[in-house]
């Protein structure tokens, strides 16, 4: 959701609320996104929780993507293909 810094201001524990439910806000400043805002989720695992209170990870509410990818070794590797590409 974008959210403009002014209405932000004007709003601002509202838009927390949202933050804390699982909403990602986007702030905008002249129609561009200059911040996201997530809340942070609660945990049953304490120590993860204060990783992300403190910034050292973060989570934006979603699963992860990618989580299912098996990576094989058929085929060419990535760094041929791209010497190839450079000609």
């Amino acid at each position: 959701m974008q959210v403009s810094i002014r209405e932000l201001k004007a709003h601002l524990s509202r838009y927390l609320a949202q933050a804390r439910q699982g909403t990602t806000l986007e702030i905008t400043s002249h129609r561009r996104v200059v911040a996201r805002v997530t809340g942070i989720p609660e945990s049953s695992t304490p120590a993860l929780g204060e990783m992300i209170a403190r910034g050292a990870a973060e989570w934006d509410g979603r699963k992860p993507l990618g989580a299912h990818i098996a990576l094989s070794r058929r085929g060419e590797s990535v760094s041929r293909i791209v010497l190839g590409d450079r000609g």
